[in-house]
């Protein structure tokens, strides 16, 4: 089978959709199937090209048995509206336009968000003459609405219609989370075709082990338990409820929040921090995926934290899938699915989202019973073990996308 598969984030790039979609397409790879992405030059978040990388409007090249092809897009960082809006339509732009020189496919995968990626597969199929599947990894609009990037208005109703339209347009629909079926099924106008497949995780590079000490050494934290948020620094993420849990924990320095990742609000907060004096708090910015091993290695327990929204009760992060892997125990800000699956999972302390008093009483129950957090992390990696294995993910996937391609 021959798939195409369109996506504004790939490998070398560390965040969720890049990992999701890279390990994916190399299962299907080496199942022996065609796989080319298209994608464009490695640059999140910063808006710089990795090195190696320049931005030119066609670059080829073959990683993991993947045909990888980049295209030229209108780079910008992770923050302000316009100049990202402008990168993510010049993506859709420049992949319509490439259509005529990218190889024949059977079936067309576009993920999204971005919004724009996503609704590109729809000229793609045209072009291509082929089937379309669109991934949902976020329900947009919905979702810049719910984080205040947008207010409801006329563009926001535009997009919906837009977003609608791309629901039904396709032959099949994949949601990362069973709490977003509803809502696709409404806009698409029927259930047939909307099928499951969350964000699982690599069991062979998120497995426990590893020199603890040896990493919190190399990272200045020896001898403190570490409470680590690993991941974007979002608007979504409201990640000053973490900096407001470490101020009530001054009197613990035996605690200490390690925050990696970059984002939109990164800048903001290491002014908070600063000006709040929380020495107790350590920011290491984006780090590449070969020191991700090392990081987990120092955690003893994972935050996962969204800001307080209806919308998010939906989401299932993907970092929970990871923390599992590793065997650490997570305190969870985040209400709905994910509640429901760290609860199913026992895997850890479920607490509301913005309630620093809360995040920093669990944070203080793990730390201060250390059997209790082996127990929550050893339950999270069985039921990773059970659930979430990316490899058996992506094979039900494939099997998804063969169905499609002989429709």
């Amino acid at each position: 089978m021959r798939i195409l598969f369109l996506t504004h984030y790939y490998a070398p790039e560390v965040n969720a959709p890049a990992s999701r979609t890279a390990e994916h397409c190399r299962i299907w790879a080496r199942a022996g199937h065609e796989v080319t992405v298209v994608t464009g030059t490695p640059n999140h978040p910063q808006g710089t090209p990795y090195p190696g990388y320049g931005n030119p409007i066609w670059r080829r090249e073959t990683v993991d048995g993947v045909d990888v092809v980049r295209l030229w897009t209108f780079l910008a960082a992770n923050e302000g509206f316009g100049r990202r809006t402008a990168n993510y339509v010049s993506y859709a732009a420049a992949a319509t336009a490439a259509a005529p020189f990218l190889p024949k496919a059977d079936v067309v995968v576009s993920t999204s968000p971005q919004f724009f990626c996503g609704l590109a597969g729809w000229p793609m199929r045209l072009a291509k003459r082929a089937r379309w599947v669109l991934e949902i990894r976020d329900l947009w609009p919905e979702s810049i609405v719910a984080v205040g990037a947008m207010k409801a208005s006329p563009a926001i109703r535009m997009l919906e219609r837009l977003e609608a339209f791309a629901y039904r347009r396709a032959d099949a629909v994949v949601a990362v989370a069973n709490a977003f079926v509803p809502h696709i099924a409404e806009r698409r106008g029927r259930a047939e075709g909307v099928e499951v497949f969350v964000n699982g995780v690599d069991l062979s590079a998120f497995s426990p082990g590893g020199d603890g000490a040896a990493a919190k050494r190399a990272l200045g934290l020896e001898g403190r338990f570490v409470a680590a948020y690993v991941g974007t620094h979002g608007m979504a993420h409201g990640l000053d409820t973490l900096l407001d849990a470490a101020d009530r924990l001054r009197h613990r320095p035996d605690i200490v929040f390690l925050l990696v990742g970059d984002g939109a609000e990164r800048k903001a907060l290491e002014a908070a921090r600063a000006a709040r004096g929380l020495d107790n708090v350590v920011m290491l910015g984006q780090r590449p995926k070969s020191d991700m091993p090392a990081i987990w290695s120092a955690t003893d327990v994972s935050l996962i934290h969204l800001r307080r929204s209806d919308l998010f009760k939906k989401v299932l992060p993907s970092k929970m899938a990871e923390a599992m892997g590793m065997e650490r125990p997570i305190v969870l800000g985040v209400e709905g699915e994910a509640e429901t699956v760290l609860r199913a999972a026992g895997a850890g302390i479920a607490v509301p989202p913005e309630d620093a008093d809360a995040l920093a009483a669990a944070v203080v129950r793990l730390a201060d019973d250390p059997a209790a957090a082996a127990a929550h992390g050893r339950a999270g990696r069985a039921y990773a073990e059970a659930r979430l294995d990316r490899g058996r993910i992506a094979l039900d996937y494939l099997d998804l996308l063969e169905r499609v391609a002989r429709l």
